[in-house]
């Protein structure tokens, strides 16, 4: 993997605190909601980081729902499976890059990202968003969140400091219409900097000559 890797559990666990000044578990609810999870339904979160989404989206299929949360850091994996433990959350958890998915053709019916594509440039955001193409099933949907690189500073400009490149909405959606899917929304998400896109799976590979 060529990117940004975060080993810090416990620290990124304080830097999602402090970014929504106490209340992750909202942000993590409105991610949910986004990608309209319905009982029944298997789940890729990639970039999971210490799993928190992953647990609630687990909560939010159900028993004949499955969930798996990939990440690079091993770190962060492991305080993930902890969570998950104690919050008697079956979830699967696996050391996995997002440009090289460990899972089969047309696997799961959503996959979710949270904060994680920007530590990754852009040739590998691609091959990333290919990835996430191949695993979906037919119709299957994405639902992404992350920072917008408006070029402002303050406060989201300094909590950013660790990523690796930059993000631009625009260049996003791009990315993701090469990589073969297609946007169906996209905006503001909750704070000054995030945004939201939202995708599902075309039927159709994309032309990679």
């Amino acid at each position: 993997m060529t990117g940004g890797i975060l080993h810090d559990a416990a620290g990124y666990d304080f830097m999602m605190w402090l970014l929504h000044f106490g209340r992750e578990y909202r942000f993590r609810a409105d991610a949910i909601e986004l990608a309209s999870l319905v009982p029944g339904e298997s789940v890729l979160d990639v970039g999971c980081g210490t799993g928190t989404l992953a647990i609630a989206a687990k909560r939010k299929v159900g028993k004949a729902g499955t969930v798996y949360g990939i990440d690079a850091s091993r770190e962060m994996l492991a305080r993930a499976r902890a969570k998950a433990k104690k919050q008697r959350a079956d979830v699967a958890f696996e050391n996995a890059a997002a440009e090289a998915l460990p899972f089969p053709d047309a696997r799961f019916d959503v996959v979710v990202s949270t904060i994680m594509l920007h530590h990754l440039p852009r040739k590998i955001r691609l091959e990333a968003a290919r990835e996430i193409r191949r695993v979906l099933k037919p119709d299957g949907r994405v639902a992404i969140v992350d920072f917008q690189d408006s070029g402002k500073r303050g406060f989201f400009g300094h909590v950013r400091r660790h990523r690796h490149g930059h993000v631009k909405i625009d260049d996003m959606l791009a990315l993701l219409d090469e990589a073969g899917l297609n946007v169906t929304q996209s905006g503001p998400f909750r704070k000054p900097n995030l945004y939201f896109v939202l995708a599902i799976k075309r039927t159709a590979a994309p032309d990679r000559s």
